[in-house]
């Protein structure tokens, strides 16, 4: 009997909200593929556009700016501030909140990976702090 592979490819186009506030372009992920440990998806950010104060629940956060420029705001209050330009990556430990946002007046394209299937798992959204 052959080995059953679930290599699955996902092609670029489709799109959800994330409760950041924030249109994801999807990518592989618990909803696309069935990944449990691991995500990545594309987030677009307008000029002037921020993610929703956040932090994942005990998940890891890696991103990668592909283009443009955005400052990710982070701490308990928010009051760190990491400046990305297009080629850095940022890493985010679990229970850390953070917003991205984007001051310029270009878009921004940023990958982004979690230590879990989906990136709305464990989140929990700050309102307080937007």
């Amino acid at each position: 009997m052959a080995k059953e592979y679930k290599v699955q490819v996902v092609k670029p186009g489709q799109t959800y909200e994330g409760a950041q506030g924030i249109t994801y372009g999807a990518g592989a992920s618990l909803e696309t593929v069935g990944a449990t440990k691991i995500c990545m998806n594309v987030m677009p950010i307008p000029p002037g556009g921020r993610a929703k104060v956040h932090y994942h629940e005990g998940i890891e956060t890696v991103a990668l700016l592909l283009e443009g420029s955005v400052n990710v705001y982070y701490g308990d209050q928010l009051e760190h501030v990491a400046p990305m330009q297009a080629g850095d990556h940022i890493y985010i430990p679990g229970d850390v909140a953070h917003a991205p946002y984007n001051q310029s007046e270009a878009p921004c394209k940023i990958i982004v990976a979690h230590s879990s299937g989906s990136d709305q798992d464990g989140i929990v959204m700050l309102p307080s702090l937007d």
